[in-house]
């Protein structure tokens, strides 16, 4: 954990309570860029997820389901509540979640995530800082949420932390991707967020190459590699089977 991913996260928390704090109903029903969800799903999402650090007995039992199918039945046990509910219940549980990751900075232990993979404790709120920053971004605001208002920033400031759990994560979380490979991939990343890290090895024979922001929305499987200027060079094979890559 980096003090920064912590304030980026405390950042994005305040940009959901104002959300929240200021949709017409309407809006809350409005379809999110996550399909079968609305913008109501994605906060109710995110304080299920912040509710898994504080109590997680307080959620329903989803033991043993894989990532997505869990969240979509987080969401499910909770889609009776109102909006004013969710907001209200996001409020308090963010909070004593935030103080509660902070206290992980500098732990000396790994945290078993199941399907995606096993991380130093203190980079779970890195985690934390990725989910909101693609919900915020590529989920509620426009062009593919319904919120038309102006998002938060896409800066160094909030995409360091999120390229930070990509850089850890993509190896443990695809790895049908890892076995295929014949060697390393280094990935190039320019703008905000940027730096060069490789995966899947020591010698890189395949290079990834685009800016940080949109190297988050591909690998998430939110926008094409042509939408976002991929560029790529390798083996074709190489190539076709790192566009199946999945970070969440």
């Amino acid at each position: 954990m980096s003090h920064q991913a912590m304030d980026a996260l405390r950042a994005d928390r305040d940009v959901v309570l104002g959300i929240g704090k200021t949709l017409d109903p309407g809006s809350f029903a409005s379809p999110s860029g996550c399909a079968g969800w609305t913008v109501k799903d994605v906060i109710t999402h995110m304080g299920a997820l912040f509710q898994m650090v504080v109590d997680p007995s307080a959620l329903l039992d989803i033991a043993g389901q894989p990532t997505e199918r869990a969240q979509d039945l987080l969401v499910d046990s909770r889609r009776s509540w109102t909006a004013e509910a969710v907001v209200a219940d996001y409020e308090t549980v963010s909070a004593d979640a935030i103080e509660r990751l902070a206290g992980l900075e500098g732990q000396d232990f790994e945290l078993d995530l199941g399907d995606l993979g096993r991380y130093p404790a203190d980079l779970l709120v890195n985690a934390y800082a990725t989910d909101h920053y693609i919900h915020i971004r590529a989920d509620l605001h426009a062009p593919r949420g319904p919120l038309t208002t102006t998002p938060p920033p896409t800066d160094d400031f909030h995409l360091a932390p999120v390229i930070d759990w990509f850089e850890a994560a993509i190896p443990q979380q695809n790895p049908k991707v890892m076995a295929g490979l014949t060697g390393a991939v280094e990935v190039r990343l320019s703008g905000p967020g940027g730096r060069t890290f490789v995966f899947g090895g020591a010698q890189a024979t395949s290079r990834l190459a685009c800016d940080a922001a949109g190297f988050v929305l591909a690998m998430t499987q939110r926008a094409t590699w042509e939408a976002v200027g991929m560029e790529s060079d390798g083996d074709g094979e190489q190539i076709e089977l790192l566009r199946s890559v999945h970070v969440f």
